[in-house]
């Protein structure tokens, strides 16, 4: 079966959006994606009745993927993340780069291609923000760490991963030093849902809030 771009670009937002064995709702696929939501209902009912099956859809109760799908998922979310770890490392983009290339490049590399950067790389666990890298089987390692929302003062630990979606934070990030095994430890915290103080490595400590912390997951130790 023919799987296109648009089809694999379906399959894996489902599968980031669905998370531990959730549904999907179909105005949060559309948003996502960026099209009409008559659309996204759509291609879920015709990804729901293709043979083989793609997803499981039940109007009003959202959309998941079946085994067939999220293998397909896995492979392209394998090819992004690698993608993005091979421009970061071997030709120097940003952090806050590689996405926007690797959407780009995820769906027209080879097989063969990937497991050359894969080799090269040396067969890497995780991309540049910290996400897991699937493996060619296609099993991922389930994300690790607390939000740094969620910490309380006094604790510490390394830095596991950050959100990707944002170029502007991730930059904002790197300007912090905020990024994966970076140690981080928590100073102090305003009342009433305010600010974070957080000590990055050994600079002095930054107030941080919300738009920032809860895109920022740790490893307490």
């Amino acid at each position: 079966m023919e799987i296109s771009h648009a089809v694999e670009d379906y399959l894996k937002i489902i599968y980031e959006l669905q998370g531990a064995g959730g549904k999907v709702n179909t105005t949060a696929l559309a948003e996502r994606l960026n099209v009409a939501p008559a659309s996204v209902t759509g291609m879920i009912k015709k990804l729901a009745e293709d043979r083989p099956r793609l997803v499981n859809y039940e109007r009003h109760h959202g959309v998941t993927l079946t085994t067939a799908g999220e293998k397909i998922a896995l492979e392209v979310i394998r090819h992004h993340r690698l993608i993005e770890l091979y421009l970061h490392e071997a030709l120097g983009y940003s952090w806050d780069q590689v996405d926007a290339e690797a959407e780009k490049l995820e769906h027209v590399i080879s097989e063969e291609f990937e497991d050359r950067i894969a080799a090269a790389l040396g067969q890497p666990k995780i991309d540049p923000h910290g996400d897991p890298i699937p493996t060619k089987e296609g099993v991922i390692a389930a994300p690790t760490g607390e939000r740094l929302t969620d910490l309380a003062a006094g604790q510490r630990g390394r830095v596991a991963r950050v959100s990707d979606d944002d170029p502007a934070l991730l930059r904002y990030l790197a300007e912090l030093g905020i990024k994966p095994e970076t140690a981080i430890a928590v100073v102090d915290r305003s009342p009433f849902d305010g600010p974070m103080h957080v000590r990055v490595g050994n600079r002095s400590p930054q107030a941080l809030g919300r738009q920032v912390t809860d895109h920022v997951f740790v490893e307490v130790r």
